[in-house]
């Protein structure tokens, strides 16, 4: 919370006049029942007509003022809420941009969308409550009280005396609906995950007519939700009603023991009636309180959850390092790694490469192909031994200068809901020229051509209006656009027909001659005139060498070519 209260400071100004316009508009409302009781204790008995309208016209008047200034204060609290989650909300997605891999898969995405959307809505509400709600209900409350003591002090024992019981109640509900508010927001995490899950593999479900199947695990991921809510709403819903009840049994004793002094002699009757508006007022005020201890409960489970975010240092730090004396351009030194520390995803990785070379890599699923890649981009430091660019260990290079290093396209890439320039640009300012040239190396300018709009033609999200060639020789041309120095092509292929993958190929190689290029695939077509071909086992160089060598040293490839290829002709 205290990160939220720092965004409010930036308005502190703003903040501070919107609370002087709100205290106005708030007193005025506790003023107008004393000069009721006024004028009917102490001027009706003379009769003074001209004064009972001057008086009159003063509560309109004061009432004027409550009214504009409560609604003024309320508008000025929903704009500084707005700004305040609009700049809170921005430093969130900032924040998740800079996480690392290995945090995201810590948060979790579906968890990461809860709290970007559910929880800082929620941080929302309560700034907005608490300049509303939050600076008129004490007001009230405290200022019902203090006219009360004025009014008449014995009357006013009454409301103190329940007092202590409803700060009890408050402090004990309030302090279980906290954990009960955060359970709520971890199941919205599996809500989001479930939506998130199917809408990612609609085709699929429909496919395979698993629709009643994918209605059945949600019905429960809901339940789970409905289930929560209702166990942390009922908690926090015991507070009005008892709280209600103790505050009109109070008026009822108020009302009681007021009858008897006025007909004692003690107490007037226009005292009567403003202490009864008083304590309406007052139990007003206190429902508001404990709605304010609601909203608290919940925001506070989503500031936590948030600041858990916020709070994660930066990772992957750039280090010294020594260069490594080579020639080689990209080195993997003794390198092994693992996602959970327990099993290793890649053991002993050695090899080297030289620049404007190719490197195919090439494996069975979850054989450690992609990992590789991810350790080559830093996306994840190793566990043990090296990787060097260059002769400069990727630990001692800058983020910014390393990303700009690699054009890349990943197994199962993404698509935007752009433009094809911009999915092809991606806002690194690159012109027409480049981004058209991109798409005749991939084989997509042709088709994009063919389209009324062109290169502005929009895409909708995934791609969804490209077919799989289409969209992945979209992708390609995304990654050569800026002439990386390293080209990555992880599993970029599979969607391409034999001949459209080799002529991309080709003109890669034609095109790109000082890029040094790395192909991983699952078919030996796509690597076969590599200049080294790695062969990937359960995270282990089970092979290495040139196409010709690996027919004859690897039984392995072999295999797999015979079976991919239908021969050995190029062994000969």
């Amino acid at each position: 919370m205290k990160r939220v209260f720092g965004y409010i400071q930036k308005y502190r100004l703003r903040l501070e006049f919107q609370m002087v316009i709100k205290i106005i508009g708030t007193l005025m409302d506790l003023v107008i029942p004393y000069i009721l009781s006024y004028i009917i204790d102490e001027v009706v008995p003379t009769n003074d007509v001209q004064k009972i309208v001057l008086l009159g016209l003063l509560m309109i008047g004061c009432a004027v003022i409550g009214l504009v200034g409560n609604v003024k204060a309320n508008q000025m609290a929903s704009m500084i809420a707005k700004r305040v989650t609009t700049e809170y909300r921005h430093d969130v997605f900032s924040k998740i941009q800079e996480l690392s891999p290995a945090q995201v898969d810590e948060v979790t995405i579906p968890s990461i969308i809860s709290r970007m959307t559910t929880d800082t809505y929620n941080v929302h509400h309560m700034v907005g409550m608490m300049q509303r709600i939050g600076i008129r209900a004490p007001i009230l409350f405290i200022g019902g009280i203090i006219v009360t003591l004025i009014l008449d002090a014995k009357l006013t024992l009454v409301l103190i005396a329940i007092l202590p019981i409803i700060v009890i109640l408050t402090y004990i509900i309030s302090k279980v609906g906290i954990p009960l508010y955060t359970n709520v927001q971890v199941a919205l995490d599996e809500l989001v995950r479930a939506v998130r899950e199917n809408a990612t593999g609609v085709r699929v479900i429909k496919a395979l007519s698993k629709e009643n199947y994918e209605k059945e695990k949600f019905r429960k991921i809901n339940k789970d939700v409905i289930d929560l809510e209702l166990k942390s709403g009922y908690t926090m819903s015991i507070l009005n009603p008892i709280i209600n009840f103790l505050l009109n049994a109070g008026l009822v004793m108020v009302i009681v023991i007021g009858a008897i002094r006025v007909n004692g002699g003690d107490l007037l009757p226009g005292k009567i009636l403003a202490f009864t508006t008083y304590f309406t007022i007052i139990l007003n005020a206190t429902l508001s309180i404990t709605r304010i201890f609601t909203m608290l409960s919940r925001s506070i489970a989503s500031a936590k959850r948030i600041e858990y975010i916020m709070s994660f240092s930066k990772d992957l730090e750039v280090s010294e390092e020594p260069k490594l004396e080579t020639t080689d351009y990209i080195t993997f030194s003794n390198v092994s790694f693992s996602y959970h520390k327990q099993v290793d995803n890649l053991t002993d990785i050695n090899f080297s490469i030289k620049k404007g070379e190719t490197l195919g890599i090439i494996g069975a699923t979850g054989s450690g192909k992609s990992t590789l890649i991810q350790l080559l981009m830093r996306f994840y430091d190793v566990d043990k031994g090296a990787i060097y660019i260059n002769g400069r260990n990727i630990k001692s290079i800058p983020s910014d200068e390393l990303k700009k290093m690699f054009g890349v396209v990943f197994q199962n890439d993404c698509i935007f809901s752009d433009t094809i320039f911009e999915n092809i640009n991606f806002g690194r300012g690159y012109d027409i020229e480049s981004v058209k040239e991109a798409a005749r190396i991939s084989s997509i300018h042709d088709f994009i051509e063919t389209l009324p709009e062109g290169y502005n033609t929009e895409l909708n999200a995934r791609g969804t209006n490209l077919s799989g060639g289409q969209k992945l020789r979209v992708l390609i041309a995304r990654s050569i656009v800026g002439n990386p120095d390293i080209l990555i092509l992880d599993d970029a292929s599979s969607a391409l027909d034999y001949k459209t993958d080799a002529a991309i190929r080709s003109k890669i190689k034609e095109t790109k001659t000082g890029t040094t290029q790395i192909i991983v695939a699952q078919r030996i077509s796509s690597v076969l005139s590599s200049d080294h071909i790695l062969m990937l086992e359960d995270g282990k160089i089970i092979a290495s060498g040139k196409h010709e060598e690996l027919l004859k040293t690897s039984p392995e490839y072999l295999e797999i070519y015979k079976l991919q290829m239908g021969g050995v002709q190029d062994a000969k």
